[in-house]
Order: structure tokens, then C-alpha cells, then sequence
């Protein structure tokens, strides 16, 4: 979906249209942006940008307050178009998913084209897509023609269209990781493809043969759609560091209010077997504090975040998450989620 908590806001209020408007904290002294609208980000606002740095790009951002329990309802709706289509429907978020097209007579190009059609005409708000044989790609391509567009990459096209893609495109490709590979003059897909596996599983370990395939346009992944989540949890990355405990525990509120609001929305059938906080640094180094939790109370995870900032030392915090751990299925072993 095309800024999606923003685009509800402006066709909710059709005042609104035409004006920078965001969605987020409105304190401009702790207040972080959830989303913003198209004519928002020609200012150079975006999400998880504080309030205050927003306001100073744009002094007329119109600031309104996350209504969750109306984006819900509309991401429900938007799936249930997707599923006129196909049953193989795998959820990212409220506004993104993935959907295997692949046993329709009609091409992915118009499938897409008619979802999209079907989404604008129900529900007043727009969406962009991207087709290719292998998510990895439909996701990146998904990006290509925003806002309301689509991008296809065929078979054919694979290795002359990851020739030349920017290796922060990859997933799971982070400031820290880019940045060792700028070092090494690898800046494109077509350049991590001269560094060999053994190279990068030194560097890397695991994540370097994902990156290996990556670059190649390679990803067996298949779609999920009824894939049993072990966790849930939401992250914000600041614009400007966090250098007091006492700030971080206020952006801490908002989290855990969208945390919250997530779970009970669609998860409140699951056991809670765990809480935890994760905190990255200024210098990219990361922690993640947890505890055994019965019920979901907002205590606990204030309590996680001061263990949590004290292994910093008083590092300034970049990104703050949180998040909950599920109880396994019976029969099944718990398996705790690593962070990238």
C-alpha cells in the first residue's frame, strides 16, 4: 500500500488533500513519525523521523495521532481482495504481502493490475506492486513505480536487472553491512558477485551465503500463508540518537501501545511465553534483554529496557524494539528468534 496510515487519514478527511500530513507522535519533543504522505517526503520528512525534525523540514506537516484499530480494518479488507485471487496469501504487515500467483491461467502483470483496480475502487486508497518469479525480487520491484504502480522483472531479465542493483537493496543488507562492502568497492549486485562464498561466509557466516544467492537474483523461499509466527514486535530507528533512559522509556509507551494493539487485533488466541526489549547502539553493537511474562502489562518491558541500556554503558540508542515470544504448539520445541 502507498503510505498507508497516512493515505486512510487524507481519504477520511478529504480536506486533508494536497497537504503534508503524517501520522505519529504529535510532541515535538518525544515524538517519533509512524508514516507520511507523498507530499510530506518532498520535504524530506519520513517515517521514523522525530517530530520535532519533521516540523523544522515542513512547518505545515499536518501531525495526526495512529488510529490502529482503523488501519487493521482496512488491511482485513485489502486480504480479502487478495484472496478473491489466490489462497496463497502471506502477510508481511498491515500494508504489504506476498501472494503466489502462479497456478492463475492470467499473467502476473494482470492480476496485479486488477487487484490493484479492485483496491483503489473498494476502499479509495491506492497500492503498488511488484511481480517477479521469487520474492526476494517481487519485493524490490514492488518499490520500483510507487506511488501506484507496478514493475514486473521476467525470468529473462534477472541478471541484467541485478547487475546493476545497489547492494543496500538487498535484504537484510543494513548501514553497518553496506558499509563493509563500500569499504571493499562492492557498491552493486554485479560487484558482490566477484567476492566468493568462502570470502563472504568469513565475513558474513550464514548471512554470507544468503548474500551469495541474493546478488545472483536467486531465492527458493516459497509463499507461507499459514505460517504459525513464533514472535511479534514492532522497531523504530531514530533519526537522532537517544542519549537518556528516560526518553527512550517514552518512545518506549508508543511501541508497546502499537505492540498491544497488534496482538490483541489478531493474535490474543496465542499463548505469551516471553517478553523482550532490543536495543541497537551508535555503534551498531546490539542487545536484546527478555523475561517470562504470563499476561501482556506494560511493566515488564519498562523493566527490560533499563537492563537492557545499562549493557550500552550509556551508548546513545539508535533503534528500539519490542516485542513478545510465543508459546510453541503443543509437540513443537521453542525457538527463539535471532536479530539482525
Amino acid at each position: 500500500m502507498d503510505c498507508f496510515y497516512a493515505a486512510i487519514e487524507v481519504r477520511d478527511d478529504p480536506p486533508l488533500s494536497g497537504k503534508p500530513v503524517a501520522v505519529g507522535g504529535s510532541s515535538r519533543q518525544r515524538g517519533v513519525l509512524t508514516t507520511c504522505n507523498y507530499e510530506a517526503r518532498e520535504y524530506g520528512c519520513r517515517s521514523a523521523m522525530p517530530t520535532f525534525k519533521a516540523l523544522q523540514l515542513c512547518p505545515r506537516l499536518i501531525v495526526l495521532p495512529t488510529r490502529f484499530d482503523v488501519y487493521r480494518n482496512e488491511s482485513q479488507r485489502i486480504r480479502g481482495i487478495f484472496r478473491r485471487f489466490t489462497e496463497f496469501v502471506e502477510p508481511l504487515s498491515l500494508d504489504e504481502a506476498y501472494l503466489d500467483v502462479s497456478h492463475l491461467n492470467s499473467s502476473g502483470e494482470a492480476v496485479a493490475r486488477e487487484i490493484r483496480y479492485q483496491i483503489r475502487e473498494e476502499t479509495g486508497l491506492t497500492a503498488s506492486a511488484g511481480i517477479a518469479p521469487n520474492k526476494f525480487l517481487a519485493k524490490i520491484a514492488s518499490d520500483w513505480r510507487k506511488p501506484d504502480g507496478q514493475f514486473e522483472i521476467r525470468e529473462e531479465e534477472i541478471a541484467s536487472f541485478v547487475h546493476d542493483l545497489p547492494v543496500s537493496k538487498i535484504w537484510g543488507v543494513g548501514k553497518a553491512t553496506a558499509e563493509k562492502l563500500y569499504a571493499q568497492g562492492v557498491r552493486t549486485c554485479g560487484d558482490l558477485q566477484s567476492v566468493s562464498l568462502p570470502d563472504l561466509t568469513r565475513q558474513f557466516g550464514k548471512f554470507g551465503a544468503q548474500l551469495h544467492q541474493l546478488c545472483r537474483g536467486i531465492d527458493s523461499r516459497e509463499v507461507e500463508p499459514h505460517r504459525e509466527r513464533k514472535s511479534l514486535s514492532t522497531e523504530r530507528t531514530f533519526e537522532i540518537n537517544i542519549t537518556l533512559l528516560p526518553e527512550c522509556a517514552e518512545r518506549l509507551k508508543d511501541l508497546y501501545t502499537e505492540l498491544a494493539a497488534d496482538y490483541q487485533a489478531k493474535h490474543r488466541d496465542r499463548s505469551i511465553a516471553k517478553a523482550f526489549v532490543k536495543l541497537k547502539f551508535s555503534d551498531f553493537s546490539r542487545t536484546t534483554a527478555e523475561c517470562k511474562i504470563s499476561g501482556l502489562e506494560e511493566p515488564p518491558f519498562h523493566d527490560l529496557l533499563e537492563k537492557a541500556w545499562k549493557r550500552g554503558h550509556n551508548k546513545p540508542v539508535r533503534l528500539l524494539g519490542v516485542g513478545l515470544r510465543f508459546e510453541p504448539p503443543p509437540g513443537e520445541s521453542m525457538q527463539l528468534e535471532m536479530f539482525d
